[in-house]
């Protein structure tokens, strides 16, 4: 494992591109995580998986329950239903947008009543070559929080930062959510942060921030 402490370019708004913007407003709004997303009208079509998901940290099993449950209600889809594991306790959903969200917890006991407070945010891309996309990231300003050779990496977040920044090999992540790796068009996500627009080694959009 490597870590470093440089300076880092976070990212600055997580855009979902959704077919019915008012619909995914209020999903979002339900699910209780519209602080953290921005949404805009399609404009390219995608099938099967998108290649990301967005995964909540939170302090407890109960908490991970009370997200999943909300999201449930609200129209998501269970890929997997919430259970214990060697590392903790989640469950991954599909939003009516088609975007999976993972929500965990390294708790496997409840401390207190559930909550709904998010202790962390990580936008996960799954990439064909995780060496690759780090050097490239880095070469864009980003540094390394954690690094475990080419299998996973997570980049450092500034404090005005609500969404950390992370990699896995793109038929890692699919298996871990429960989903097929067969996907085509687009991811219909864009990421802002830095300075100009670019598009990064697996097809994932970057746009200016404040553009």
């Amino acid at each position: 494992m490597t870590t470093t402490t440089a300076h880092t370019t976070s990212i600055a708004t997580v855009t979902l591109e959704v077919t019915d913007v008012d619909a995914a407003r209020r999903f979002y709004t339900a699910f209780g995580v519209e602080a953290y997303i921005e949404l805009r009208e399609a404009s390219e079509n995608t099938g099967g998986f998108r290649g990301f998901t967005l995964a909540l940290t939170v302090s407890q099993p109960a908490t991970v329950d009370a997200f999943l449950d909300a999201a449930v209600e609200a129209g998501a889809e269970v890929i997997k239903p919430a259970t214990k594991s060697l590392w903790g306790y989640g469950g991954v959903v599909q939003a009516p947008d088609g975007t999976i969200w993972k929500v965990a917890t390294s708790a496997k006991k409840n401390s207190g009543p559930a909550t709904r407070d998010i202790d962390e945010v990580v936008l996960l891309l799954g990439v064909d070559d995780v060496k690759a996309a780090k050097k490239f990231y880095v070469e864009r300003g980003l540094a390394v929080g954690r690094s475990f050779g080419g299998k996973y990496a997570e980049f450092a977040s500034g404090a005005s930062s609500p969404v950390k920044l992370a990699l896995y090999k793109r038929k890692g992540l699919a298996k871990d959510l429960g989903v097929s790796v067969d996907g085509s068009g687009s991811h219909r996500i864009v990421i802002g942060g830095g300075a100009s627009d670019f598009v990064d080694l697996d097809g994932f959009v970057w746009e200016a921030a404040g553009r």
